[in-house]
C-alpha cells in the first residue's frame, strides 16, 4: 500500500510554504499531487525556467471564447508553487488534480443541482440543502477562509498571522501540524452550511480530487504527497472510504466538456492582494516575499527599505532612526509575547520613529513594502497566441516595457518612433488594454501627446481574446472596429469610431467605418444624430494632418452630413420640450462651430440658410430661435438693426413671459465676453432696453435679469462698466474717442527709442524717394 500524505496548507502563505516545505523534505514523494488545474499540466516543467520570475499565473480559457477563463496566481511563497518546485527538482511527478475546466467552463456546467447518488457519502443530499433559506453569515464565512476563522477565534486580525504565530513557533515542537491542520477543518467543516450556488461545484472538484488519488495509488507510487487547501482535505481524507470511489463516479459522470487552452502569464503583487477583490489574495503580498526570502533578519531588511524609500521621495530617513525604529519593534513584539516582530509591530515603529505619526510616507510605505508593485515574468518561447507574440515584438521596437509601476510619457508626434507609439497605443486601448490614459501635453504645439501608462497583468486575457480577430494588434484592433460598427445603431458612434480609428492608423478598417457612415446617414431620420457626429469629424478633417493622417475621405463625410442635417433642422427642432431645446440648442452650437472650422463658404451657406429658416419658425422653442438669430448675427449674416428688431418683436407683450424669457436666454446665453469686448451685440441689447416704454420695461425686467444673472459677477460687472463709457465703448476705447492726444505720446518717445535702439540710417533709394 502507497503511503499517502496530505498536507492543507493555506494559499499565498509563507507560513504554510515554509511548513510545507520542511514536510515535503522529510518525506521525499514520488508523486506530488497539487490542487490545480489538470489542463495545464503540461505547463508545469516551464515553473524552472530561468526566465520565470513570480508572481506569475496559469491561464486556462476558452480558445472560442478567450473571455471564458481562469486564473490561477502563484507568488514565491505560495505552497503551491514551493510544492512544483521541490517536485520537479527531485524528479518525481507533479500533477495537478482539480475538476478540470475543460467542465468547469463547459456550458451548462453547475446550472442543475446534482443527481441524488452524487451526494457525499455521511452528508445530506445536496437537494435538500439546496432547499433550505442559504446559509447564515456566519456558518458561510468558515467555507470563506477556514484560517481566518480559526485565526478570528485566536484573536489574531488573520489567518495568516494566526499561522506564523502558531504554526512557525512550532517549528522544532513534536507532533504533525498538518495533521492538527485536519482535524480543525474537519471541526470547522461539521459546523458549515453549503453555499447553494456552489455546492455541487465543490462536491465534484473534491470528487475529481479523490479519483486523482486513486489513480496515483494505482499506478505503483510509494509515496504519495497530496497538497490541497485545508478546507479541502477532511474530504479528500475519505478518498479509500467504501463506497466513495462509485459515489465519486457518479457524480463525475456525463458532466459537459469544452475545448480549453492554456498559458503562462504575468502577474502582479497588486492583483494578488485580497484588496484588489481577489477571493483567495492575502493582505500584504511584499511583506510576505520579505518573510519567504529573509527569514532571519527581516525586521531590519524591512525597515531599511522603507528608510530607503522615504529618502528616494526626499524625505528624511536617518541611520539613527532605523536603528531606533528596529528597538522599538522588538520592544513592541516582547511586550505582545511575541518570538519576533510582526507587520504590526513594524508598522508602528516605523510610524513612530520615520514617519514621525505622518500619515503620507506611511502610505508610501504601505504601498510600496505592504502590498508592493513587484510584475512578474514568463519565459519567451512559452505557450502564447499570435497576438502577444505580435505584443511583445512591438514593445521591443518601440522600448515600451508593461511594468506594473505607473508613469507618464510625452510623444513627439513628428518623430517617426514617438508617431509609432501612439498607434501601438491606441490600438491596444481598441482591444480592450488601456495600457495608456490620454493626458494634456506639457508645451505647445498639437504635435505633443501625452500619455500615462499603467499596467495590469490581467489584460493578457484580453490580448488572448483578441486572436480571434486576428493574429497581430493592428488585425485584432481592426477587427474589433468593424465588429463594433456593425452592431451601431448611431451615426454619432460611427463618428467616434473614425476618430479612434485615425489616432491608430488603421486606414483599411477607416474606410469600411467610412462607408458605414454614409450608409447609415443616408437613411437615418435622426438629424440630431447626424448633428451629433459632425462636431468630431470636422475636427478631425482640420486638424488630422498632425498625425500624418489622410483625411480627405473624412472632409467627405462632414460634405454630406451638412446639408443633410440642415434639411431636417426646422422639422427636427418643433414641438420640443425645455430639457430637449436646451439639447437642441447645443447641437446647433456645435455644428456652427464645425461649419466654421472647416472653412468651406458652401457649407457655411447651406447652414446659414437653415439657420435663418430656423430664426423664422414661430412655432420652436425660443431658446432655440434666439440662439439661431444670435449665431447669424455673429456671423454678419443678419445686420444689428435685424437683429434688434428680432429681439422687440419677441419680448413683445403678445409673445407671452415664457416663450420671451426663453429667447433672450438662447440670445444672451454664455455671451459675457461678446457683451464686454464686442461693441455690437451690447448695443443691440442696450438699444432695445432704452426704447422701451416705462411699463413694459417694468414687464419685462425679470426676464432679462434671469438672463444677466447667468453671466459671472464679474462679467455682470464689466458689462455695466462699458455702458457708463462714452457710447459703450469697451475697455481701453473710451479714450480713442476724444482724438489723439500728440503732446502726451511724445513723452514716451525717448524712452522707446532707448528700448528699441536707434533709427536705422536710409538706404540711397529710400533717400531720393523722400525727396521726390
Amino acid at each position: 500500500m502507497p503511503d499517502i500524505r496530505l498536507f492543507g496548507i493555506r494559499h499565498h502563505g509563507p507560513g504554510s510554504a515554509r511548513s510545507l516545505k520542511a514536510a515535503l523534505d522529510a518525506f521525499t514523494p514520488d508523486c506530488l499531487l497539487i490542487e490545480g488545474p489538470p489542463d495545464t499540466d503540461a505547463l508545469i516543467p516551464l515553473s524552472l525556467h530561468e526566465a520565470m520570475a513570480p508572481p506569475v499565473a496559469l491561464l486556462v480559457y476558452r480558445p472560442d471564447r478567450p473571455r471564458d477563463c481562469a486564473f490561477f496566481p502563484f507568488a514565491a511563497f505560495s505552497p503551491e508553487w514551493v510544492a512544483m518546485q521541490h517536485g520537479i527538482a527531485a524528479g518525481a511527478t507533479v500533477r495537478f488534480i482539480d475538476l478540470p475546466h475543460a467542465i468547469q467552463l463547459a456550458d451548462g456546467f453547475g446550472e442543475s443541482e446534482a443527481p441524488p447518488e452524487a451526494a457525499p457519502i455521511d452528508a445530506e443530499p445536496i437537494a435538500e440543502a439546496s432547499s433550505e433559506a442559504g446559509p447564515t453569515p456566519a456558518k458561510a464565512a468558515i467555507r470563506r477562509d477556514p484560517l481566518g476563522e480559526l485565526a478570528a477565534l485566536a484573536g489574531y486580525p488573520d489567518g495568516e498571522r494566526w499561522w506564523d504565530a502558531l504554526v512557525e513557533s512550532r517549528a522544532g515542537a513534536d507532533g504533525d501540524v498538518f495533521a492538527a491542520i485536519a482535524e480543525a477543518m474537519g471541526a470547522l467543516r461539521e459546523g458549515a452550511e453549503p453555499d447553494p450556488d456552489e455546492a455541487f461545484r465543490e462536491e465534484a472538484r473534491e470528487a475529481h480530487m479523490r479519483s486523482a488519488i486513486r489513480r496515483a495509488a494505482k499506478e505503483g507510487f510509494e509515496r504519495i504527497a497530496v497538497v490541497c487547501g485545508a478546507w479541502h482535505v477532511p474530504a479528500l481524507m475519505r478518498h479509500d472510504a467504501k463506497g466513495q470511489a462509485t459515489a465519486d463516479a457518479a457524480t463525475l459522470k456525463n458532466l459537459p466538456k469544452t475545448k480549453v487552452a492554456a498559458a503562462w502569464a504575468p502577474w502582479s503583487y497588486e492583483r494578488l492582494a485580497f484588496a484588489s477583490g481577489y477571493r483567495a489574495g492575502v493582505l500584504s503580498p511584499e511583506w510576505y516575499d520579505t518573510l519567504w526570502h529573509h527569514e532571519g533578519r527581516v525586521a531590519a531588511r524591512w525597515l531599511a527599505r522603507a528608510a530607503a524609500l522615504l529618502r528616494e521621495n526626499d524625505l528624511d530617513a536617518s541611520p539613527a532612526s532605523v536603528i531606533e525604529a528596529a528597538r522599538l519593534a522588538e520592544a513592541l513584539a516582547g511586550f505582545r509575547g511575541r518570538s519576533r516582530p510582526s507587520l504590526d509591530d513594524l508598522d508602528e515603529a516605523a510610524q513612530a520613529t520615520l514617519c514621525f505619526a505622518d500619515p503620507a510616507p506611511m502610505g508610501l510605505i504601505r504601498r510600496k513594502l505592504v502590498i508592493g508593485e513587484r510584475l512578474g515574468a514568463t519565459p519567451p518561447d512559452s505557450p502564447g497566441t499570435p497576438v502577444e507574440a505580435d505584443f511583445e515584438a512591438q514593445c521591443r521596437r518601440l522600448r515600451l516595457k508593461p511594468a506594473a509601476a505607473a508613469g507618464e510619457i510625452i510623444l513627439d508626434l513628428r518623430k517617426e518612433t514617438d508617431l509609432a507609439r501612439s498607434h501601438f497605443l491606441n490600438r491596444l486601448k481598441l482591444i480592450g488594454i488601456p495600457w495608456g490614459e490620454r493626458r494634456e501635453a506639457r508645451g505647445r504645439g498639437t504635435f505633443k501627446e501625452g500619455w500615462f501608462l499603467s499596467w495590469q497583468p490581467e489584460w493578457v486575457v484580453e490580448l488572448v481574446a483578441a486572436s480571434a480577430e486576428g493574429g497581430t494588434i493592428a488585425e485584432a484592433a481592426a477587427g474589433r472596429v468593424r465588429s463594433r460598427a456593425r452592431e451601431a445603431t448611431r451615426v454619432a458612434e460611427l463618428s467616434g469610431l473614425i476618430g479612434t480609428l485615425l489616432d491608430a492608423d488603421l486606414p483599411g478598417a477607416t474606410a469600411e467605418v467610412i462607408q458605414a457612415l454614409n450608409d447609415r446617414a443616408a437613411v437615418s431620420a435622426d438629424v440630431f444624430d447626424l448633428m451629433e457626429a459632425l462636431p468630431p469629424l470636422a475636427e478631425l478633417a482640420r486638424y488630422g494632418s498632425v498625425r500624418s493622417s489622410d483625411t480627405e475621405p473624412v472632409l467627405a463625410v462632414v460634405r454630406g452630413l451638412v446639408p443633410r442635417a440642415a434639411a431636417g433642422l426646422v422639422a427636427a427642432c418643433q414641438s420640443l420640450d425645455d430639457d430637449a431645446a436646451a439639447a437642441a440648442k447645443a447641437r446647433i452650437v456645435a455644428v456652427s462651430g464645425a461649419v466654421a472650422l472647416i472653412e468651406e463658404p458652401e457649407l457655411k451657406a447651406v447652414w446659414g440658410e437653415a439657420l435663418r429658416a430656423l430664426a423664422d419658425q414661430e412655432h420652436v422653442h425660443g431658446r432655440i430661435v434666439g440662439r439661431a438669430v444670435r449665431l447669424l448675427f455673429d456671423e454678419r449674416a443678419i445686420a444689428a438693426g435685424e437683429a434688434g428688431e428680432r429681439l422687440r418683436l419677441a419680448l413683445s407683450r403678445a409673445s407671452g413671459a415664457g416663450p420671451a424669457a426663453a429667447w433672450i436666454e438662447g440670445f444672451l446665453e454664455d455671451s459675457g465676453a461678446v457683451l464686454i469686448h464686442g461693441r455690437e451685440l451690447l448695443a443691440v441689447v442696450d438699444d432695445w432696453l432704452c426704447g422701451l416704454d416705462a411699463d413694459l420695461f417694468t414687464e419685462l425686467l425679470p426676464l432679462v435679469r434671469r438672463t444677466f444673472a447667468t453671466l459671472a459677477p464679474a462679467e455682470r460687472r464689466a458689462v455695466g462698466e462699458a455702458l457708463a463709457r462714452p457710447g459703450g465703448a469697451a475697455p481701453g476705447e473710451a479714450e480713442a474717442l476724444h482724438g489723439f492726444d500728440a503732446p502726451r505720446a511724445a513723452k514716451v518717445l525717448p524712452i522707446l527709442r532707448l528700448l528699441l535702439g536707434p533709427e536705422p540710417a536710409k538706404s540711397a533709394d529710400e533717400t531720393t524717394g523722400d525727396a521726390r
